[in-house]
C-alpha cells in the first residue's frame, strides 16, 4: 500500500468507526418486533450468513489474496463476535434496555488492559481517564431507574468482556491481512456458529412469520447494520488504536437514544444533556490527549 493510501486510510479511520456507531444507533428502532418473532440463533445467522455473502460478492477482486491461514483468523474473530452479540441479546431478555446499554458500554473500559495483556502496549492515563468518563456518560444517558445486577445485567457484562475481546483480537490477527476478505471470514463463522446454536437449542421459525416489515429490517439488519457497520469497524480498528476505536463505537447507545428522541418522541432531560457533554469531554480526551490545555515548553 502506497504512503498516499496509508495517509488517507489514517484520516478515514475515525469516521468509519463514528459511521458504525451511527449505523448501529439506528439498528434499535429498525429491531421493533424482529427478536420477538425470530429466536435470537437464527436472526443472528440470517445477519452474519447474508453478510457474509453481500461482502463476498461486492469484494470478489480481494480473493486473489486467500491464503489457508484466513480460515483460522476468521473463525477467531467469528467466534468473539458472535459470542458478543448472542450474550448482549439474551442479556436484554432479563434486564432493562437501559441497563443493557450502559453496562454493554463497559468494553470500552476494558480494551485497553485487555489490549495490554495480548499485545503489551500499556495504556496511558488519557486512554483510561477517557474511558472512565466514557461509561460514566453512557450511564446518564442510558440509566433512567434504580441499577442492580440481576441474571441480565450479568450477561450484559459477559457481553462486553466478548465485545472488548472481539476489538483486541481484530488488532491481533488482522495485520499484514486485506481486512475486506478477513472480514468475510468473520461473517461466515459468525453465521456458522449461529446456525449450529439455533438448530442445537432453538426451534427454527416457519415462513409464515415472514412480512414486509420484518423482511424490511431484516434487510436493514443484513446490510448496513452487519455488512457496512462491521466492515467500517474492522477497516477503522486497523488503522486506529484500538482505546481509541473502542470510545468511539460507544457512541452506538448514544445514537440510540438520539433515534428514540426523534422517532419516539422521547423526552430530552437535564440528565440526557450533561451525559451528552461527558461523553464528548471523553472522546476529546482520548483523540486530543488534552494537549490543548497544555503549553507547549519552548
Amino acid at each position: 500500500m502506497t504512503i498516499v493510501n496509508e495517509t488517507l486510510m489514517s484520516r478515514l479511520a475515525k469516521p468509519m468507526l463514528l459511521a458504525a456507531a451511527l449505523i448501529w444507533g439506528s439498528s434499535f428502532f429498525m429491531m421493533k418486533g424482529a427478536v420477538d418473532v425470530i429466536p435470537t440463533f437464527f436472526l443472528l445467522a440470517v445477519r452474519f450468513t447474508g453478510g457474509a455473502v453481500l461482502l463476498g460478492l461486492v469484494s470478489w477482486k480481494k480473493w486473489k489474496c486467500f491464503t489457508l491461514d484466513y480460515l483460522w483468523r476468521g473463525a477467531v474473530m467469528g467466534a468473539f463476535l458472535w459470542a458478543a452479540y448472542s450474550v448482549q441479546t439474551f442479556g436484554i431478555m432479563w434486564t432493562t434496555p437501559s441497563n443493557n446499554a450502559f453496562l454493554t458500554a463497559v468494553y470500552c473500559v476494558l480494551v485497553p488492559f485487555f489490549y495490554w495483556a495480548v499485545m503489551g502496549k500499556k495504556p496511558d492515563k488519557y486512554n483510561i481517564l477517557a474511558a472512565v468518563l466514557c461509561v460514566l456518560g453512557v450511564a446518564l444517558v442510558s440509566l433512567n431507574e434504580g441499577f442492580s445486577i440481576a441474571l441480565g445485567d450479568g450477561l450484559t457484562l459477559i457481553g462486553a468482556v466478548f465485545y472488548a475481546s472481539h476489538i483486541v483480537a481484530v488488532a491481533k490477527v488482522s495485520p499484514g491481512k486485506d481486512i475486506t476478505l478477513l472480514t468475510v471470514f468473520q461473517f461466515a463463522f459468525a453465521g456458522l456458529y449461529a446456525w449450529v446454536g439455533g438448530f442445537l437449542f432453538q426451534e427454527l421459525p416457519s415462513a409464515s412469520i415472514l412480512t414486509p416489515d420484518l423482511v424490511i429490517q431484516m434487510v436493514y439488519l443484513t446490510v448496513m447494520c452487519t455488512t457496512v457497520a462491521l466492515l467500517f469497524q474492522n477497516v477503522g480498528q486497523v488503522w486506529s488504536d484500538p482505546a481509541s476505536a473502542a470510545i468511539l463505537l460507544s457512541l452506538e447507545s448514544v445514537f440510540g437514544v438520539v433515534f428514540s428522541v426523534i422517532f419516539y418522541h422521547d423526552p430530552v432531560t437535564l440528565q440526557l444533556l450533561l451525559g451528552f457533554a461527558v461523553i464528548f469531554v471523553s472522546v476529546l480526551c482520548s483523540e486530543t490527549k488534552l494537549s490543548f490545555l497544555r503549553r507547549e515548553n519552548r
